[in-house]
């Protein structure tokens, strides 16, 4: 009989993608981030990660991405690929069927509110089945006016902090599984951002 010895290690495919500092999402799973900066927090991950992505909202709201705000945050408007659905349930679908084919490493989501748990436990699922298709792990990341995500794998609050001096944001984790609550304040740096020392 052979024995299987048990770690705490997860079992979950991929690992961290780093996105500011230290800061990371773990792959495979779906985030969930809110605030009036969250479309924001959407591009810089955009901006650290490489390869194309897709942005899934509602066609029946009228604002969209500006294609020279985008260039401004270090992303290019040419690799984000544009979806707009007419109903919230074909948001929650499209997601889905974009991580379980693991065609794109970044899927965002931009929703009117949160989903329920069981459409996150299918994205969830949907994820861990696109990073064995693909080999290579993709992240979703809800974007939601409020939070309160059932089952998000962390939530993320991203709020403008600018100053007469500075451009920044306030950054917050409020929960993760795997990682405590913090504060950051997240300013632009070079050609990318970086979490404020001072």
């Amino acid at each position: 009989m052979q024995h299987v010895l048990l770690s705490r290690e997860p079992h979950r495919p991929g690992g961290g993608q780093r996105f500011l500092g230290a800061l990371d999402l773990t792959r495979a799973r779906v985030h969930e981030a809110h605030g009036g900066a969250r479309h924001t927090l959407a591009l810089m991950l955009a901006h650290a990660m490489q390869g194309p992505l897709f942005w899934v909202a509602p066609a029946w709201v009228p604002d969209r991405l500006y294609p020279s705000g985008l260039t401004n945050l270090g992303v290019n408007p040419g690799r984000i690929t544009f979806v707009h659905a007419r109903h919230a349930t074909d948001i929650l679908w499209t997601l889905e069927e974009i991580l379980r084919s693991g065609a794109v490493p970044l899927v965002v989501g931009d929703l009117p509110g949160p989903p329920g748990l069981t459409p996150m436990r299918r994205m969830h699922l949907a994820a861990e089945a696109g990073a064995e298709a693909s080999g290579t792990p993709p992240l979703g990341l809800i974007l939601t006016p409020e939070g309160g995500a059932q089952g998000a794998e962390s939530r993320w609050k991203m709020s403008p902090a600018h100053t007469p001096d500075q451009t920044g944001w306030q950054l917050a984790r409020e929960r993760a599984r795997s990682d405590p609550p913090g504060d950051w304040r997240v300013v632009p740096k070079d050609d990318g951002f970086a979490l404020d020392a001072g």
